[in-house]
């Protein structure tokens, strides 16, 4: 090309919008350098306003943690002792004479004996296993577990419709002896012991 629009030398005519690309750029970064540190100051103001003790969720919510506190010891519930409770001893096997040897040995172990002789019809020679502690619902947490400590196999029933305080121990064919008398021990000891029972705390 010639006349004015001759180019010479070794410069060249710059493009006007390039320019106006490169300012745009700048405003973005710096916008986003704006909006990053209004965030930032954001999250240091909840901080403050919500005391500090606890991790800000991104719904606003602060997190506790939590630490176990010693173990408070809880007393045993008012469990009847031995003497206060009365056994019925029912034989549901064909063995003769075991409801009176059981009922004997529960004897000297300190409880109360009432009826001893053969299981009903309902049972007789109708429980497998080693026997069937049944008593009324009242016993549910108190005399049935202790006298559960001198044949620990047993099963537990409660009746609804019973009456009174007595136990009956229904002796099955599994049934060979009672719990040692050693072992019954630790198990009632056990039974009437203190438990102790972890707390917790909330760290907020």
């Amino acid at each position: 090309m010639g006349g004015k629009y001759r180019i010479t030398g070794d410069k060249y005519p710059r493009m006007r919008p390039s320019r106006r690309r490169g300012r745009l750029v700048v405003v973005v970064v710096a916008c986003g350098a704006v909006l990053g540190v209004a965030g930032w100051g954001t999250l240091q103001l909840i901080d403050v306003f919500t005391g500090g003790g606890g991790t800000a969720s991104a719904a606003g919510s602060k997190t506790c943690s939590v630490k176990a506190s010693p173990a408070a010891t809880v007393p045993p519930a008012a469990l009847p002792k031995p003497a206060q409770i009365t056994v019925n001893v029912f034989n549901a096997t064909t063995r003769s004479g075991l409801a009176k040897t059981t009922a004997d040995e529960l004897r000297k172990r300190g409880f109360k004996i009432g009826e001893v002789g053969n299981a009903s019809a309902q049972y007789d020679k109708k429980v497998p296993g080693t026997g069937v502690l049944l008593g009324p619902a009242s016993s549910l947490n108190t005399s049935l577990p202790v006298l559960a400590t001198q044949l620990s196999t047993a099963e537990r029933r409660t009746d609804a419709a019973r009456t009174g305080t007595a136990i009956d121990l229904i002796l099955g064919n599994g049934f060979q002896a009672l719990t040692s008398q050693a072992d019954a021990t630790r198990a009632l000891t056990a039974l009437t012991a203190p438990r102790p029972e972890a707390t917790t705390k909330k760290d907020c």
